[in-house]
């Protein structure tokens, strides 16, 4: 599956379109449908991603996808109205709030599969403020962001605290857990 080139994104066209994906939901409850005429070819392609929404620096609602399924403008439009509306975390957002929230939309590089022996060796593999790490536990999965590592620069925390965010304990290992990782090309709203 081809990704598109990060090069060629048009990051402002991005969260122009996570806005006002956010815009139309709040007035008739669904993502922004994409004319994809009206569009960077760029957009069209397949890719994964993940809006974060924020409000006074705290986050506010982040939601995505892991895998590129979607053209990148119907995944970015899915992505923001899920962040601002569907976020199990907070409650959905509401118009007094648009006009506070930030935007920070971030595009997937493909998942890479890591082969570890243990947690000592998964630390040495991952590059902190590089990687982000998806952890797979039977059914249950998650992720972190490579901004994350802003907030839990040290591996050992990193790690621990994803193992929460999966509903696993810190200290837990098992031959079992599967670990993918991969890297982002960001865009964010200025303030």
């Amino acid at each position: 599956m081809h990704s598109p080139d990060r090069q060629e994104l048009p990051g402002a066209d991005l969260l122009r379109l996570a806005r006002s994906s956010i815009e139309h939901g709040l007035i008739h409850g669904e993502p922004l449908p994409i004319d994809y005429n009206e569009l960077h070819r760029a957009l069209a392609e397949p890719a994964a991603t993940f809006t974060t929404v924020l409000s006074e620096g705290k986050l506010r609602g982040c939601c995505g996808t892991l895998k590129a399924e979607h053209p990148l403008a119907t995944d970015v439009s899915r992505s923001a109205f899920n962040a601002a509306f569907r976020d199990p975390r907070f409650d959905p957002l509401v118009e007094d709030e648009l006009g506070a929230v930030r935007l920070d939309v971030s595009v997937l590089s493909p998942l890479e599969s890591m082969t570890v022996t243990d947690e000592a060796d998964l630390l040495d593999q991952l590059m902190p403020g590089t990687d982000g790490l998806v952890i797979i536990e039977d059914f249950r999965c998650a992720t972190f962001l490579p901004k994350v590592w802003e907030s839990l620069p040290d591996p050992h925390r990193f790690l621990a605290q994803l193992k929460v965010k999966c509903g696993l304990p810190v200290d837990y290992w098992s031959e079992h857990l599967k670990f993918q990782r991969y890297r982002t090309t960001s865009y964010a709203e200025s303030d």
